[in-house]
């Protein structure tokens, strides 16, 4: 069965892709954002070999094999379905490369985790009853790849902003580093009134449009 976004593409981690990976996996409701993320996996987007973002890469070590186990104990998928996949989790800013995902899978196989059917050119992986014993042993860990798989989408959607409104957040950053008062309570609570009143704005415009 497959799952579609429910709500904005960062709800879809909670309540769709998400929501059926915690319950495989025995897992509760989600506990927020990881720690943040390492750099040891391939990628196609952000860090890697397709370049629509540069910086650092999107998963950790170790991260990938948990995300696309978990992804063939949903159903069986082929390597290249397992890219789109991921890449649709991400709405399009980011896809984990060829040259992570497939080595991945051949390490799978190797170590139990998943099987192989071969037919017409292609290879189908599924998950065996180790892979998912092994998914269960390691929930918490699935747990924390879909924060942080989380986290980093949420800032690929800050990155695709509009430059204006880049620019209006840069500006508000500064304008609080480069405070030149004391922080008092009085000077707090004012500034703080300010930023509260701009987010309740943008909150009531949002759901108005």
């Amino acid at each position: 069965m497959r799952h579609h976004y429910c709500g904005d593409r960062h709800d879809y981690f909670h309540q769709g892709r998400g929501a059926w990976i915690r319950e495989a996996m025995g897992l509760g409701r989600g506990r927020g954002f990881g720690r943040g993320f390492g750099d040891d996996e391939g990628s196609s987007g952000w860090g890697g070999m397709g370049g629509r973002f540069r910086g650092g890469r999107v998963f950790g070590h170790g991260d990938l094999k948990l995300i696309l186990l978990a992804l063939i104990a949903e159903q069986p998928r082929h390597g290249y379905e397992l890219i789109r996949t991921i890449e649709e989790m991400f709405d399009g800013a980011y896809a984990p490369s060829p040259g992570a995902v497939y080595p991945t899978l051949t390490l799978l196989e190797e170590l139990g985790h998943a099987s192989v059917e071969s037919g017409d050119g292609k290879k189908l992986y599924s998950i065996t009853e180790v892979g998912k014993a092994f998914l269960a042993e390691n929930k918490e860990a699935v747990e924390a790849v879909m924060s942080r798989m989380q986290q980093t989408a949420q800032m690929f959607a800050r990155a695709a902003a509009p430059m204006a409104l880049r620019e209006a957040m840069h500006n508000l950053k500064r304008a609080l580093f480069m405070h030149g008062g004391p922080w008092n309570a009085v000077e707090v609570k004012r500034i703080s009134g300010i930023i509260q009143k701009a987010v309740d704005e943008i909150i009531k415009g949002g759901k108005e449009s």
